[in-house]
C-alpha cells in the first residue's frame, strides 16, 4: 500500500453526493509518481521512500549531483521530490516503481501538505485577526496593534508578540480530508474541502494515521 503520492492543485468545484447535497471539493492531479530512492534502517537509520512527481523539466536546469542521483535510479529528472516514511520492515517499493492515483480509494482519509498563498506584508488586523479600535469621530486608533510591551520595566518587547509582517508562503498541512472520487485514467483525485496553496501549486498527499 502506497504511503502517499505527490500532485498539483488544479482548483475547486462542487460535487453532488448520493443524497443530492452540494459538497465543495478540491481537484488534484495525483501522480504519476516514481520511487527515486529507497532508504532503510541499516544505511540511513529509518525506513522511507523518496518519491518524485513525473513532470517535464528542462535538462539544463538539472544540477550535476542531481543527474547522478536520478541516473542511479534510472529515472528521468524531476523537480518535485518528497519522502514518505514506512513502517519498519516494510517490503516493496524499489527505485523505478510507479505510484498512481488508483492506489487510493473513495472515503479514504488523507493529509495534504502545500505552500500557502503569499500575502506580502500585512498589518495585525489581517495577519492575526485583531479587532482594531473604535471607528468613531476623533478616534486615531482604527487598525493599530495597541500596546506591545511595558514602559519602565523591562523596557523591551517580548519575543513572540504578534506584530505586522510577512503573511503566507508557509508550509501548511490539512489533516483528515476525505477522498470523494478517484479518476485513475486522468490521474485525478477529488477531496472534500479546501487545500493549501494556489492553483497549480505542488502538494503532498499522505494517508491519514
Amino acid at each position: 500500500m502506497a504511503p502517499g503520492i505527490l500532485g498539483k492543485k488544479i482548483g475547486m468545484t462542487q460535487f453532488f453526493d448520493d443524497e443530492g447535497r452540494v459538497v465543495p471539493v478540491t481537484v488534484l492531479q495525483a501522480g504519476p509518481c516514481v520511487v527515486v530512492q529507497r532508504k532503510n534502517v541499516d544505511r540511513d537509520g529509518y525506513e522511507a521512500i523518496q518519491v518524485g512527481l513525473v513532470d517535464f523539466m528542462r535538462e539544463k536546469l538539472v544540477k550535476k549531483p542531481q543527474r547522478g542521483h536520478f541516473a542511479k535510479a534510472d529515472v528521468a529528472p524531476m523537480r518535485f521530490l518528497r519522502e514518505f516514511r514506512l513502517e519498519d520492515g516494510a517490503e516493496g517499493f524499489q527505485p523505478g516503481d510507479r505510484i498512481l492515483a488508483e492506489h487510493f480509494k473513495p472515503s479514504e482519509k488523507v493529509s495534504i501538505t502545500g505552500t500557502s498563498k503569499g500575502k506580502g506584508f500585512q498589518g495585525v488586523v489581517k495577519r492575526h485577526g485583531f479587532r482594531g479600535g473604535r471607528k468613531t469621530h476623533g478616534s486615531m486608533f482604527h487598525r493599530a496593534p495597541g500596546s506591545i510591551g511595558q514602559s519602565a520595566w523591562p523596557s523591551r518587547v517580548f519575543k513572540g508578540v504578534r506584530l505586522p509582517g510577512r503573511m503566507g508562503g508557509n508550509r501548511v498541512t490539512v489533516s483528515g480530508l476525505e477522498i470523494v472520487e478517484v479518476h485513475p485514467d486522468d490521474n485525478v483525485i477529488l477531496v472534500r474541502g479546501a487545500v493549501p496553496g494556489p492553483n497549480g501549486g505542488y502538494v503532498s498527499i499522505r494517508r491519514a494515521r
